[in-house]
């Protein structure tokens, strides 16, 4: 209801206003104190504390993707993405996603360090001894037992894939949990859950196949979550490899 509401008055007080109105954020330093307490509170844990990006993508940068105005970006705010991690601030008043807007729009303005080491060897390292291509895809090319790479330095900081790489069980992406299904008739298949209703199951096992069982038809369901297919690279890439690779991996922004 005070969703509601808000919207409302937001649409009555637009009245009048021209097509092109745009809105003004605030720039009082009260304002973008404010922000910063806001943005810590319910961003900093999937963005950085700093908008340096970890499990949601990095803000510090003077243009954001989804976000190319100051319009886009507390529509993002306030409604999230759709398909995406990203929720929207239902426990935020429109004043308090306008000084968050205003703290974000403010990352961009501060100078970002550039990513350590070559694209070039990145990109043999993820097609050759890294083996990223059995599972992975890029444009299509490649696996699909896990995630589309396309635009993942889109989405990722550095920081963040470099420890998915090093320990990957602590940053499992959503929709790909790790199930074991064991049939009655004995035969068990691992693999990642697909989909599921009251009366059957689809997984997909690391070679690619899909399989479906009828749940009449399984003994049991074993769900492991904090496990996944992908191996650890850790004292498998020298550090200057890894280095190389994550430098390929953050320069996957191309959208899908």
């Amino acid at each position: 209801m005070k969703r509601a509401l808000r919207i409302a008055f937001s649409i009555l007080a637009g009245l009048g206003a021209s097509a092109d109105t745009k809105v003004k954020l605030p720039t009082s330093h009260a304002d973008l104190a404010r922000g910063q307490k806001l943005f810590e509170v319910h961003c900093a844990l999937c963005h950085g504390p700093k908008g340096e990006g970890g499990r949601g993508p990095m803000l510090a940068q003077l243009k954001l993707r989804r976000a190319p105005d100051d319009d886009a970006l507390l529509k993002v705010i306030s409604d999230g993405i759709p398909g995406t991690e990203m929720p929207g601030a239902d426990a935020m008043s429109d004043h308090e996603m306008r000084q968050t807007a205003a703290f974000v729009r403010s990352l961009g303005r501060v100078p970002v360090k550039p990513v350590p080491g070559d694209r070039d060897r990145g990109a043999a390292l993820y097609r050759g001894k890294g083996g990223c291509t059995a599972c992975h895809s890029i444009h299509g090319e490649g696996g699909i037992v896990g995630p589309d790479l396309t635009s993942i330095g889109a989405s990722r900081s550095a920081q963040f894939l470099r420890q998915a790489v090093l320990e990957p069980q602590k940053s499992i992406p959503e929709g790909y949990l790790l199930i074991t299904v064991v049939a009655k008739s004995g035969e068990s298949v691992r693999g990642i859950h697909l989909n599921e209703d009251s009366f059957s199951i689809q997984l997909r096992d690391n070679a690619g196949a899909m399989h479906s069982f009828w749940k009449s038809d399984i003994e049991r369901i074993d769900r492991q979550k904090g496990q996944t297919p992908m191996p650890s690279y850790q004292g498998k890439l020298s550090d200057a490899e890894l280095t190389d690779l994550v430098n390929f991996l953050v320069s996957l922004r191309e959208t899908k």
